[in-house]
């Protein structure tokens, strides 16, 4: 699973940065950006920050 951030919809609440800082940070713009690697590991966290944005700019793909 890879993680995408939609840059239009996102409002760069920190959210999913909080929740799983090894997949994202932000950007030069101040929005969150998928920038690792989603792994067995921390799926359920990534999961979690998909399904806990405020504004569900956050989406995955296989």
């Amino acid at each position: 699973m890879k993680a995408i951030v939609n840059q239009d919809t996102c409002i760069g609440c920190g959210l999913c940065i909080s929740t799983v800082p090894e997949v994202f940070e932000v950007n030069a713009d101040g929005k969150a950006e998928a920038c690792g690697h989603t792994t067995d590991e921390n799926r359920a966290a990534v999961q979690e920050a998909i399904d806990a944005c405020p504004v569900q700019a956050i989406s995955a793909e296989d």
